[in-house]
């Protein structure tokens, strides 16, 4: 696919989303009313579940092609589920993601991910000086920002073209996510292709790194397993695949996954700039222009909040008493600016755990091996995630 802009600064300006000022106030506001409703984030189910349906048979082809039960980098798999999934409820359209012959513009997609985020480090640790000297990383990023974009707009113009050909019949356009906000508001196109290419990266790494935390915590914690499996059972009983009024039912599932983001923040850390005025927080005045970050990872693992911060005690977020502060534990930030697609984020996490727990048990490969997490941008495992599923 050919890149659609032409430079750094075209690329970062024109397409990026603004975020700041009244524009971006708005659509912010439009996006709120339609991504952090539950009820309208609910009617995501049945396309996610189709989705996951597709996963749960890649699972199945893995495990048989590894000849021991075996599954291998999971984090590498949830990554394309991940995409799938948000690409479905984006676009309402499958990109082909867990097919055993991936697209080719797919895969072009998923490494310029990757690239994006190994450059993002690299380019932000070099001085202006040398980019000047050594402008390959930067060249290399500016590309990979290209391609997504020319990607996600390839998908946007090809469903523009299907929602006016319905409008000139007199058709409805029904409100999946991007059709009823592109039939809906009178947004510059500008605006639409840089949000939409966001929540598109959004919602891949914040899927493949919390459910691959998650099926490793629960492997190297079979009692709560057990107990997480006998809630889904007793949950959704005689049906097969449950819904997000299932979800909204299972405490425990809900709290192993606060658990899991507690411990593996997909962002490590976030930083804001102090607007045009200075503030005053506690005893300290923080003068304006002054960046300030915040390490998620330090905060929420604090044993001065979080006793046995270490530890993977999903029960602890059952203790209303134990009043933790509200804002130890922010995965998804907090305020007009966080993660604007968490609703769904969680939404396909929980249905996706409750169907692999429901038809699988989930091991550790080696009894014991404890796997850490490091930083690329992002917070990823140090080395793969590899587990066993065993039929139920």
């Amino acid at each position: 696919m050919q890149s659609v802009w032409s430079g750094p600064d075209k690329v970062l300006h024109e397409c990026r989303p603004h975020r700041e000022g009244e524009e971006w106030q708005e659509l912010r506001s439009t996006l709120s009313k339609h991504m952090l409703k539950p009820k309208e984030v609910a009617a995501y189910s049945g396309v996610l579940n189709k989705v996951i349906t597709d996963l749960i048979l890649r699972l199945r082809q893995h495990r048989a092609d590894s000849g021991c039960l075996l599954v291998k980098d999971l984090a590498g798999e949830f990554y394309k589920f991940g995409l799938e999934g948000i690409s479905a409820v984006l676009f309402d359209t499958r990109i082909g993601c867990l097919k055993t012959d991936v697209p080719k513009e797919t895969e072009d997609f998923i490494q310029s991910i990757n690239t994006m985020f190994q450059m993002t480090l690299l380019t932000m640790a070099m001085p202006k000086f040398l980019h000047k000297i050594y402008p390959e990383p930067w060249r290399r990023f500016v590309a990979c920002w290209d391609y997504m974009f020319a990607f996600a707009k390839g998908h946007i113009d090809r469903r523009m073209v299907e929602i006016q050909q319905k409008l000139a019949r007199s058709q409805p356009v029904e409100g999946k996510y991007l059709t009823y906000f592109l039939s809906s508001q009178n947004l510059p196109m500008r605006t639409i292709y840089g949000n939409v290419t966001e929540l598109l990266l959004a919602g891949v790494d914040t899927i493949s790194s919390t459910m691959s935390w998650t099926l490793y915590e629960l492997a190297r914690h079979p009692d709560v397993q057990t107990a997480l499996h006998r809630e889904i059972r007793e949950t959704v009983g005689n049906k097969t695949i449950p819904s997000a009024a299932d979800v909204a039912k299972m405490p425990l599932l809900r709290a192993v996954v606060k658990e899991v983001l507690r411990l593996y923040p997909v962002i490590p850390g976030n930083a804001r700039v102090i607007p045009d005025k200075d503030i005053q927080i506690g005893e300290y005045i923080i003068p304006q222009k002054t960046l300030i970050t915040l390490c998620h990872y330090a905060t929420s693992r604090d044993k001065e909040v979080f006793p046995n911060p270490d530890c993977f005690q999903p029960t602890r977020w059952f203790h209303k008493d134990d009043s933790f502060h509200p804002y130890a534990s922010i995965p998804f930030g907090f305020g007009k600016r966080s993660c604007i697609g968490r609703r769904i984020a969680e939404l396909e996490v929980y249905l996706a755990l409750a169907r692999i727990l429901t038809h699988f048990e989930v091991r550790q490969e080696i009894e014991g091996n404890i796997i850490k997490p490091m930083t690329r941008t992002l917070l990823v495992p140090e080395q793969e995630i590899n587990l066993q599923f065993i039929d139920r």
